[in-house]
């Protein structure tokens, strides 16, 4: 089969640590030893198939999956899906899901004393085009309350589910709204300590996308890391 390229490893505040003392869940969920850095084979290092066929076009707009209109305020969420060398990575699967207007799942396990939508689901789909770009047609979601500190509120949000050109260049991230006054007690948002990583997170009003008398636009660009061969040698090579 020849060599397998690796990917790098991205440096640390990039990405949220497993335990991060001011979420309180990472307490019990995150694993106490220290990870093992597995080799990729074949296996991590070949693309999922997707195919334009299994996707219609309900599935990226959430706000026509039901009867009738759901409540709250339609956004435009779109953006492209990019490489770490700026490259489009095209047909590949962003999913999202989030609460509604009210700041309520559509989940058994949410049980926030807020009112559930008949209409809204909270859940999309689609495929990015031949320029990585994707978008969603989706209603701005609420903040709610939740355990994890006194009177702690998360911001709105909505959650991505990536997949790259290999299964191990899926990512699971949260996309923000600017100007929240919510971000600074926030400790899943804050758990990304590098600065410029976390503005990342936060999409950017787009007046251009906006479509007059109907729904306005942010853009959120979404950058996965590159297929590249690490600079460093196998240690085992050398035994």
């Amino acid at each position: 089969m020849g060599d397998i390229a690796g990917y790098r490893r991205d440096t640390d505040g990039v990405h949220p640590p497993l335990a991060s003392p001011g979420y309180a869940s990472t307490r019990l969920r995150a694993p106490c030893r220290t990870p093992l850095m597995i080799p990729h084979t074949l296996t991590e290092v070949t693309g999922p198939a997707l195919g334009e066929r299994d996707f219609s076009a309900l599935d990226a707009d959430l706000t026509r999956q039901h009867g009738g209109e759901p409540l709250g305020e339609r956004i435009i969420v779109h953006g492209r899906v990019l490489d770490s060398n700026g490259r489009p990575i095209p047909h590949t699967l962003v999913e999202v899901w989030q609460a509604n207007a009210a700041g309520r799942y559509a989940h058994d396990l949410d049980r926030h004393p807020a009112p559930l939508d008949p209409n809204f689901t909270g859940a999309g789909r689609c495929l990015t085009d031949a320029e990585g770009r994707y978008g969603f047609v989706t209603i701005r979601p609420g903040a709610y309350p939740w355990k994890n500190h006194h009177n702690a509120w998360r911001p709105a949000h909505i959650h991505f589910s990536l997949l790259g050109r290999a299964f191990v260049q899926r990512i699971v991230t949260q996309m923000y709204f600017p100007g929240d006054p919510l971000f600074g007690q926030d400790p899943i948002f804050n758990s990304v300590r590098d600065p410029v990583a976390r503005d990342r997170m936060v999409a950017a009003f787009d007046l251009d996308a906006t479509e007059p008398e109907w729904a306005l636009a942010y853009r959120f660009d979404i950058v996965l890391r590159g297929r590249e061969a690490t600079p460093f040698e196998d240690p085992e090579e050398d035994e």
